[in-house]
């Protein structure tokens, strides 16, 4: 591998599909820099995060501070779910308060969603069964789990199942903090050099960009990663996670994190962060 290739770990959903079409169809001006897409879900872009695997990465907020010796974030990439984000659905519509003691398929123990899950509920409230995350609408349909936590594309196709929503995540915590829920972040791993660092965010952001500004083209590629919707539901869903805080947190962006992560480590969830490094 040459020294200007550069793993860049997303998910394969059409928000990261969107964001990344830019540079996977070569429509942005790479500077010199290859990037090699690495598509796999969430959970396992956290577990390899813990071990540098790649150069760029799709990391959940949970999980930043556990890969922040390796990794800073970078200031575009955001995923926010402000008023709206995961959600728990069930077969049956119960109570918040029916859901302790329940078991809950989860799509991975370092998804931001179930640290939001924990803060409602309580750190040992409820029993986690980790499922694939384009699994779980099936398998609480089946009965397999008195209930659900869905990411991505499930939070506008859980009907389709037949499935009732128990709360939504994302509303739950603008109403506690007046804050947007980060839920994901994209991170470049620190040996690459603060030059380097800055240079390769640069054109991450520019991908951005040139995704929302080439809207129609940028969703119809990303409808590739599309589960269960058609065009204009998966324009919807772009529009919720890739935005103006896609371009960058801002101030009220990088206080979410700050906050979620605060409020994570005096729960005992995840351990104390120092000061966090936004890059770009």
């Amino acid at each position: 591998m040459s020294d200007r290739t550069l793993l860049l770990g997303h998910s394969p959903d059409p928000d990261d599909a969107f964001m990344f079409y830019g540079l996977a169809t070569d429509r942005v001006d790479a500077r010199g820099w290859h990037f090699e897409h690495v598509l796999q879900d969430i959970q396992t872009l956290n577990d390899r995060a813990t071990r540098g695997e790649l150069h760029i990465t799709a990391v959940s907020i949970h999980a930043y501070p556990y890969v922040a010796d390796k990794y800073a974030l970078t200031a575009c990439g955001s995923s926010m779910g402000d008023g709206y984000g995961p959600m728990v659905v069930a077969r049956e519509k119960v109570s918040v308060e029916g859901l302790r003691g329940k078991t809950i398929a989860v799509p991975g123990l370092t998804t931001t969603a179930i640290l939001a899950l924990k803060l409602l509920l309580g750190k040992d409230a409820f029993t986690p069964v980790v499922i694939p995350f384009d699994e779980i609408l099936s398998y609480v349909e089946k009965g397999n789990a008195d209930a659900g936590l869905i990411i991505h594309e499930g939070q506008l196709t859980y009907g389709n199942h037949g499935l009732q929503c128990i709360v939504d995540l994302g509303a739950w915590w603008k109403n506690e903090t007046q804050l947007p829920l980060p839920l994901g972040g994209n991170c470049i791993r620190r040996d690459l050099g603060p030059d380097a660092m800055r240079e390769v965010t640069a054109i991450l952001k520019k991908s951005i960009q040139f995704s929302l500004d080439h809207r129609e083209e940028a969703v119809q590629h990303a409808l590739k990663y599309a589960r269960d919707m058609g065009a204009d539901l998966a324009d919807r869903f772009v529009g919720m996670y890739v935005n103006d805080w896609t371009i960058d947190y801002g101030s009220v962006g990088r206080r979410a994190v700050e906050t979620l992560l605060e409020r994570g480590a005096e729960a005992g969830i995840v351990k104390p962060i120092g000061a966090i490094d936004f890059i770009g």
